[in-house]
Parts: C-alpha cells; sequence; structure tokens
C-alpha cells in the first residue's frame, strides 16, 4: 500500500514544456561588462547569472507581460517590463554604480529579501522527478533535504522535532485538507500532487511568512502553472497503470485535461510486500485546469480533480500487537479551486482565491464499518501595495471552514471549526545592505473560542559579493490534532491553541551554480496537549496513534489541558553543486536535532519516536550525452528512533537499528518521430536493507517490528510527449 499510487504520475515526468529562451547582456553606465550579476523574472522562479562577459542566458515558461530585473553588488538595481512571445528574446540592461569609494563594501538592496519566503530552499519539477527513490512523489524528493525527518509507515512531512500535523500544504495561497492519498492504519501513502502541474515548488522549515497560520514548524508552498506554453498531447503507460493528458493554449486562455487508470496487479505480482493485499489498490482520476488573461495585468486560474480508488490489505492490529486484520477501504476526493491576481498601475497587487475540497473514505475494520467524511471551504483576499522600490505594504485575511465526521460502527465523532485570519507585512530595505520583512497575524477560532496575535520578524544583512546572513524569528499557533478537538463540544473539554517560538540563524554562500548553506535553529514548545490521568499509576502509556478518547472521557479517567512543553534545537548543511562536473548535479544535506517533549499521554519528558538525531542524504545526478540517459542514485541514512519498551524503565529509552537506503534510476531519452519519448525503469532500496520504523509489544512481551510495505521496489515505464526537448533542462 505504501506505493499504492507510487507510479500515479512518474509517466509524465519527463514531460518537457516549450520555453521561452531569454539572454542578453548587464551593462555598467560606461559599457562595461558586469560580471556575476542575477538576472531574473520579477515574481518567478526563473533566472540565471552573467558570464565574465556580462553576457546571460537562461529559459523560462511564463508567457505574456513580464519583467525582467538585474542585480549586482555595487549597482543599483534595473528592471524593464517585456512581452514573451515566440521562443527567444534578446534583452540588454545598464545597471547604474552605487559605490562611492573602490574600498567601501557597497551591498545592493534587491539582490535578496529578508524573507523566509526567499530563503527557501527550491526546487523544480525535474529536480523532484529525477530524484532517485522519490518516484516523482514532492514530499519523497522534499524529504533528501536538511530538516526533515524520513518516514516509511506515516503519511506527512516531519520537520525540526514537528509531528505530521506541524506542516501545512499550501496551493495557490490554498490549504490542501488531504495531502496525501487515504491508506490504512500504519502504512504510508504517496501524496496527491504531480510536479508538473506547479511551476516551483518551495519548502519552508521554520520562520514563514505571516501570510500563512495553523503550522507550528513548517509550510509547504506550491503554485501552479498559469497558460499552458503550447498545445500538446501526453501519453504514458508503466507497472501501476495508464495515463493520458491533452493541452490547448489559445491567444488569452488555455488549459489542460488528465486522465488516469491505476491496477497494480501486475506490480504486486512480482514485488514481494510485506503485508498481504486481498484486494490489490485500484482506482482512477482526473483533473482539468483554465487559465486566461483578462488583461495584460491579470490571470485568472480555476482546477477542478477528482479521484477514486479502493484496496484491501491484512494489516497489524495496532489495538493488538502481534495479529493482523483485514482493513478494505474505498476512497472518493473531489476539489476545486480558483484564483485571481491583478496588478494595478505598477503600485498594487491584488490576489484573491477560493478553494472546496470534499473527502470520503468508507472502511471495514475486521467486519467493523467505519466512514470518515471531510469537508474544507475557504479563501483568501490581499493587497500589496508598493510604496517605493525599498518599501511595500502586504495586507490580507483569510477564512477557514472544515467540518470532520468519523463513524467507527455505531460510534460517531465529529469537528465543525471555522478560523479567520487577518495578517500584515512589510517588506523595507533602509540600507542598502540591509532587509527587514516584520509581521504580525491575527486568529480566531470558533470551535476553541479563542484569539490569538503571533509576530514575526525576518532580516538580512549582506556579508560579501556572493554571501549573506539571515534571521528570522516568530510565534506560530495550531489547533490541537483532530484526536483532540472531537472531544471539545460533546465533553466540553477546554482547549486552546498550541504554540511553538521560532528563532534561525543561516548562513548562506552561491556562486557560479553552487550553494553552501548552514542554518542552526531553536524552537520553544508551550501548550502542547497532555493528558491527565485520575489513577496514572494504573494507566501504561499506549503508543497506538489510532487510539480514541472518548470512551475514557465518559467515564472521566482523565482530563485534556494545554500543559505540554518540549523544545528543539539542532544545525544543518546543505551543499549543492552544478557546476563542477559537466552534465551533472548533486546536493549533500545534513541535519542534527537534539530534542524533548512532554505532551500527549507521554509518561514523561522524551524525544519523540518520530525522531532521528542524524539524518544524512547524498543526491547525484548525472547526463551522458552521447548515450541520451540520465542516471541518478540517492543515498540516505537515519540514525535509530526512539521506541517504547515496557520492560525499560527509562521512557521511550531504546533505539531502533539505523536506517539505510539506496535508489538508483536510469532514464533514456530519445525521438520517434514527433513524439519525445523517456524510458525509465528504477530501484528503491538496492540493498534490501530491512528498515524498521519501531516495534510494538503484545501482552506477554512479544516485540513486533513496525515495517513499510515494502523493502525493496522496482519500476519501469514508458511516456510519450509531442514536445521538444532541451538537455540543459535536466
Amino acid at each position: 500500500m505504501k506505493l499504492l499510487h507510487t507510479l500515479l504520475f512518474l509517466f509524465c515526468c519527463f514531460t518537457v514544456k516549450a520555453q521561452i529562451t531569454l539572454s542578453g547582456k548587464v551593462l555598467d553606465n560606461k559599457g562595461n561588462p558586469i560580471v556575476g550579476a542575477s538576472v531574473y523574472l520579477d515574481n518567478t522562479l526563473d533566472g540565471s547569472s552573467t558570464d565574465s562577459s556580462g553576457k546571460f542566458r537562461f529559459n523560462t515558461s511564463e508567457k505574456g507581460t513580464q519583467t525582467i530585473v538585474a542585480t549586482a553588488v555595487g549597482f543599483s538595481n534595473a528592471g524593464m517590463p517585456l512581452t514573451l512571445l515566440g521562443d527567444k528574446a534578446d534583452i540588454n540592461l545598464t545597471l547604474k554604480s552605487t559605490a562611492k569609494t573602490l574600498e567601501e563594501v557597497t551591498i545592493t538592496a534587491g539582490a535578496f529579501e529578508a524573507s523566509n519566503d526567499k530563503d527557501k530552499t527550491v526546487l523544480k519539477p525535474l529536480d523532484i522527478v529525477t530524484t532517485a527513490g522519490s518516484q516523482a512523489d514532492v514530499i519523497k524528493a522534499i524529504e533528501t533535504l536538511p530538516g526533515i525527518q524520513k518516514q516509511g509507515t506515516q503519511n506527512g512531512l516531519f520537520v525540526r522535532g514537528g509531528d505530521a500535523s506541524e506542516a501545512a500544504f499550501v496551493v495557490d495561497g490554498m490549504v490542501v485538507q488531504n495531502a496525501f492519498f487515504s491508506g490504512p492504519p500504519g502504512v504510508a501513502t504517496r501524496s496527491r500532487f504531480n510536479a508538473f502541474q506547479f511551476k516551483g515548488v518551495s519548502f519552508s522549515s521554520g520562520g514563514y511568512s505571516a501570510r500563512y497560520g495553523q503550522a507550528l514548524s513548517s509550510v509547504l508552498e506550491l503554485n501552479t502553472l498559469d497558460l499552458p506554453e503550447k498545445s500538446t498531447i501526453n501519453l504514458g503507460i508503466n507497472m501501476a497503470g495508464v495515463y493520458a493528458s491533452g493541452s490547448k493554449l489559445w491567444k488569452k486562455s488555455g488549459g489542460d485535461i488528465t486522465g488516469f487508470y491505476n491496477n497494480l496487479q501486475p506490480f504486486y505480482g512480482l514485488a514481494k510486500t510485506n503485508f498481504d493485499y486481498y484486494n490489490v489498490p485500484k482506482g482512477y482520476g482526473g483533473s482539468a485546469r483554465y487559465a486566461f488573461q483578462p488583461n495584460k495585468n491579470a490571470l485568472v486560474k480555476a482546477l477542478v480533480s477528482i479521484n477514486h480508488f479502493a484496496s484491501g490489505i491484512g494489516i497489524p492490529n495496532p489495538g493488538v500487537p502481534g495479529t493482523t486484520i483485514r482493513y478494505g477501504l474505498q476512497n472518493d476526493n473531489y476539489s476545486g479551486q480558483a484564483s485571481f491576481k491583478q496588478t494595478l498601475k505598477n503600485k498594487w497587487l491584488i490576489f484573491a482565491a477560493g478553494a472546496i475540497s470534499y473527502n470520503h473514505d468508507q472502511s471495514t475494520f475486521d467486519t467493523i464499518p467505519g466512514a470518515l467524511t471531510e469537508q474544507r471551504a475557504q479563501g483568501r483576499l490581499e493587497a500589496k501595495y508598493i510604496i517605493t522600490n525599498r518599501l511595500n505594504v502586504l495586507l490580507g485575511s483569510d477564512f477557514q471552514h472544515f467540518t470532520v465526521n468519523n463513524r467507527f460502527d455505531t460510534f460517531t465523532r465529529s469537528i465543525n471549526e471555522s478560523i479567520i485570519s487577518g495578517y500584515a507585512e512589510a517588506e523595507w530595505v533602509p540600507v542598502y545592505w540591509l532587509a527587514f520583512k516584520p509581521g504580525l497575524r491575527f486568529e480566531h477560532s470558533a470551535l476553541l473560542q479563542e484569539n490569538n496575535l503571533a509576530p514575526r520578524l525576518a532580516l538580512a544583512i549582506k556579508t560579501g559579493k556572493n554571501a549573506q546572513v539571515s534571521l528570522a524569528s516568530g510565534i506560530f499557533y495550531q489547533n490541537p490534532d483532530y484526536l483532540y478537538l472531537y472531544t471539545v463540544a460533546p465533553y466540553h473539554q477546554q482547549l486552546g491553541f498550541q504554540r511553538a517560538i521560532h528563532y534561525i540563524a543561516n548562513y548562506q554562500w552561491q556562486k557560479n551554480d553552487r550553494t553552501f548553506r548552514i542554518e542552526g535553529y531553536y524552537k520553544d514548545y508551550s501548550s502542547l496537549m497532555r493528558e491527565h490521568y485520575t489513577n496514572p499509576d494504573s494507566v501504561a502509556y499506549d503508543p497506538n496513534s489510532f487510539r480514541t478518547l472518548s470512551q475514557n472521557l465518559q467515564n472521566t479517567r482523565f482530563v485534556l489541558d494545554n500543559s505540554g512543553f518540549g523544545y528543539a534545537t539542532g544545525a544543518e548543511i546543505f551543499w549543492r553543486d552544478k557546476k563542477s562536473i559537466k552534465n551533472a548535479d548533486y546536493w549533500i544535506s545534513y541535519s542534527y536535532i537534539n530534542t524533548q517533549r512532554l505532551f500527549r499521554n507521554y509518561l514523561s519528558e522524551a524525544m519523540p519516536d518520530f525522531v532521528a538525531t542524524h539524518n544524512l542524504n547524498i543526491v547525484a545526478k548525472y547526463f551522458i550525452e552521447k548515450l541520451q540517459t540520465q542516471i541518478n542514485a540517492t543515498y540516505s541514512f537515519a540514525s535509530g528512533r526512539p521506541y517504547y519498551n515496557p520492560s525499560n524503565p527509562t521512557f521511550l529509552g531504546d533505539r531502533t537499528p539505523d536506517y539505510q537506503n539506496l535508489a538508483f534510476t536510469i532514464n533514456y531519452l530519445r525521438s520517434i518521430k514527433k513524439w519525445f519519448t523517456v524510458i525509465y525503469a528504477g530501484v528503491d532500496n538496492v540493498t534490501n536493507n530491512k528498515n524498521i520504523f519501531g516495534y510494538r509489544y503484545a501482552t506477554d512481551g512479544t516485540r513486533f517490528p513496525m515495517v513499510p510495505a515494502l523493502y525493496r521496489s522496482f519500476f519501469v515505464g514508458i511516456n510519450m510527449s509531442l514536445s521538444q526537448f532541451d538537455k540543459d533542462e535536466l
């Protein structure tokens, strides 16, 4: 089940879009070339830097009216509007020197931004789908970055000591309620995100913008594509199913439609699974997207998607370790969203968006029926006023309303919550080497009947031609987990927001497609959920994360409050090099964390069982031009994680074996008449390492490992697209 949808979008992972090539020169006011200037399209991820002759060149998939900007140390920023048409454009830009003397260290504002938005690590779609072991899954690729814990039996991003609930997923400003495909307890599934639906993927591991809330640890932001680059067709087939899509571009509008059918019978007929699939996962779905430009400074986008999946699996019984139980599941998921953005007189930027989503799981736990229904409606409205090129102010508000109805046999639980928020944020560059980004966010919870006010601040200082120091801090609030929110209305539990304070210091150096980044942080948790038993000596710790509390509350065996606390501190290193070896790209990330918590039903303060002290990832990619073949490899390591041993007097004092995984993929590229074709194959966990993510104990003391659905997996497939291919995009 872990690979239920592993290959869902992989067959489209090399659909290469038509792009426009932008090239030209950046000169000073005396006509001399400027070396190392940054040139980019404003409000996009597309850009490059100038070479020794002042020349630049990069590709973009953007269309219509854009603004190209050039920045360099010791020079004022320069920008100009342009309309992107055809397949290439030549632009020359002139920068004015700001240096007072040759000896003075001068740093230009605009070469960086004092914002954890800009200090995020950014991955493009091809970075994601060509990362070995990611299986074209956005979340699996993000896990190779610093600060994230490897998971094999749970869904979600576990960032800097936080659990899955502490990370928010945002698409075009809208929160994604069900970011992962539904699955049985203890079995991880893939995310619902197709990398090629997005222009870029930005991940913030802390200190994020006041635009967002309800996330104690991190935010993953994804921005969908605008107009299609061209009309095209894509077809794919692999061991998991078939896929087809088509896009159409008109003069001022465009759209695309996708459809797929998955049946993992061929895949599981060859792979050796750790669980028994009595109903092999199968399903179908599709999406449609439309975008149009009502005027040259506006864009409207709309996206809808539907999918249906069903499966049946024998899983370890979370209530009785050592036994298995049949778990059947049918999932239906529907979502739709629309957004509008408009620029007014180059001074105002208006953004509005709305979304609705519906997710329904119909399950059977042995012979007991169950159902989980989640619905969400949300909206966002914001305006950004550009006062000067060194000062702008953002004002906005967002609204969230969601309901959760959970039925197990005849027992029902529900949540009905509305959260309204307002926020303000400014970006200020008082001098050319210093920038600030203060922000303030307000939230009101109707269910908790509480308000919170969260100040945030980020700043950046340029320390050299290619280096900067960034600092960020802020307060972040979040509702308790569903497990506890179920108890608020029927049992009148007086619960409040959970809180975390982030302190982050970062040094980053970038030059010639090389990036070095080192970051230290401290996270202070307070007001976390605690369970207090009326007779604590008679109650043992229950590690089952799928347990319920309502029966205990009815019997008044315990009460809930916000007295939990904890901390997480650590250091992270990231190095990426796309320059030293021709046609090669690699990155190395290492994370160290020290964390303790007393929350939930913990018996004492301890490192949580989802955290490993050391995490290492090495990702390498190499393109062989003569063979038109790309080879990718990823090695991941994580030290052992805590687990609960009832015979050990030290709570969560035991450790699992170290985690190790080596993955390879190979992609062969060729053209068959007008069809660009990719034939691909890959192996995850080449050495078949028996990775274990914890242990459960039966009443007689017998220990049972918690393992992924598969230790080792492999896949093959082919994708064909009516698109041109440029190896420079790899």
